[in-house]
């Protein structure tokens, strides 16, 4: 048996669950999916060499997805109510890593994701770059996807 290539993390799409229409996979990076396990320092009673580290909740950052600006986007639709008109509608979403057949290797669900933060790249008419937009999304949780159960699309 001889040794798997390694994964490249080029090859992505991210899919909006709860929005209409519920693809949209053009994006340059996503960033954010990770977890930390917080931890409490409990000092032994009457031992005073020892402290134990006792786990007591999960934190998770933002997710950052960037992208080219969009002129008509249900994503950015969905941002501009909530920095705009301060209505949230949480959403779950897929982020899926493609092998080179684009078939999904691996899958998290991100869990009630609600927009934090929308913001776009300078503008500078001396350098010919694409307009980026940025989206900071606020979750509970994520989860592992098995590459099975990911919805074709």
């Amino acid at each position: 048996m001889g040794l798997l290539p390694p994964i490249t993390s080029f090859h992505f799409s991210v899919i909006f669950l709860d929005l209409q229409p519920n693809i949209e996979i053009g994006f340059q990076s996503v960033s954010g999916l990770s977890g930390t396990i917080e931890t409490e320092t409990i000092a032994e009673g009457g031992e005073n060499r020892f402290k134990h580290q006792l786990p007591t909740g999960i934190t998770f950052p933002n997710l950052v997805l960037k992208r080219s600006l969009q002129i008509s986007s249900s994503v950015t639709a969905w941002c501009e109510d909530a920095i705009e008109k301060f209505i949230f509608k949480p959403i779950d979403l897929l982020v899926i890593l493609h092998n080179e057949q684009h078939l999904p290797l691996y899958s998290w669900k991100v869990v009630h994701a609600i927009p934090v933060s929308w913001s776009v790249s300078d503008f500078n008419a001396e350098n010919s770059e694409l307009a980026i937009e940025s989206l900071e999304l606020k979750y509970q949780y994520y989860q592992s996807i098995s590459a099975n159960d990911v919805i074709p699309f």
